[in-house]
């Protein structure tokens, strides 16, 4: 089974979470350790974060720079194989994104994918690199989240980039992609990042996750608008805890997103980080009782190397 023949006969919602791949040099004992924390909780899916290679320029003798590329986290292939291997029964949800790969690099990823058996992935277009105000596509690569859609429905359809390869095996990819209740940055409004939404899910996505969001009623509004808007996919929602006072100022600016009100109170009310922590424990799982009570077939938590607060959270929910 993938991941959406599950949502389509969800009686509860799963629990799923999100995973930041070890910093080069590092082993992966760290994502087994966080695995091994939420495992009780008998996660639907674990997804695994991709980031492009970024430019760097080390200063050489005599004050010359030299440019050097360089990828601080490895792949997530071999990542999510090691995974899949050591946890038989949960679904392994690589993210594949355009952002550093042309279209013969995206197909070899995905064939390596289909040689391991995974069949579930969560399709992006990736962030600028480091630096850059602006996405840049690699030549030969995509633009946009659609066309890399596109590509992979015609792997499933046995349409390789290479028209002449014969006997060709058709892949089978259930295909999420990301929605944002608040709209992405780079939209200049609401309507017009439903139409790039709506692309992706009419070029072949089952399903939708969001971006974090901490004010229910901006996803409520974004399902009812999604709808309106011929958009009939399930869509998933994206949770983070606050884990730090400096997440004010930090997440509203990286990700586009409004806090409330309330917890900003909250939140400036604590006396240090722990007790902020725990503010966000607890309005997690508000948001998250609520948003079960909607009826939506899964929760997906993104722990950004943190687990021990989404652990608290699927203690009150799952």
């Amino acid at each position: 089974m993938k991941v959406i023949e599950h949502f389509a006969r969800a009686e509860r919602p799963y629990f799923s979470f999100e995973l930041l791949p070890p910093l080069k040099g590092h082993n992966i004992d760290s994502i087994y350790h966080t695995i091994d924390n939420l495992i009780e909780f008998n996660p639907l899916n674990i997804n695994i974060t991709y980031h492009q290679e970024e430019t760097v320029y080390k200063k050489l003798s005599g004050g010359l720079l030299k440019r050097q590329t360089i990828r601080k986290r490895p792949g997530t292939v071999a990542i999510s194989a090691a995974i899949k291997y050591k946890y038989p029964d949960v679904h392994v949800v690589p993210h594949i994104i355009c952002g550093g790969f042309t279209k013969d690099a995206t197909e070899y990823a995905l064939i390596d994918l289909h040689f391991l058996g995974i069949k579930d992935l969560l399709v992006l277009r990736g962030d600028p690199l480091k630096g850059d105000k602006y996405f840049h596509a690699e030549e030969d690569g995509h633009a946009y989240a659609s066309d890399l859609v596109k590509q992979i429905m015609n792997m499933n359809h046995g349409r390789y980039l290479d028209e002449h390869l014969e006997n060709k095996t058709t892949t089978d990819f259930s295909i999420g992609v990301a929605g944002y209740p608040e709209k992405h940055v780079e939209a200049p409004n609401m309507e017009n990042d439903l139409q790039y939404l709506k692309a992706k899910v009419d070029a072949g996505a089952d399903y939708i996750v969001t971006q974090m969001f901490f004010d229910n009623q901006k996803y409520f509004e974004f399902v009812k608008k999604c709808r309106a808007n011929g958009i009939q996919v399930p869509i998933i929602p994206g949770l983070k805890p606050i884990t730090t006072r400096k997440d004010l100022a930090h997440l509203p600016k990286v990700f586009n997103i409004d806090i409330p009100d309330t917890l900003v109170k909250e939140i400036n009310r604590c006396k240090d980080d722990k007790e902020a922590f725990q503010v966000g424990i607890e309005w997690s799982i508000e948001q998250s009782k609520e948003l079960a009570k909607f009826g939506v077939p899964a929760i997906h938590y993104f722990t950004i190397g943190i687990s021990d607060n989404i652990k608290a959270i699927a203690k009150e929910i799952f």
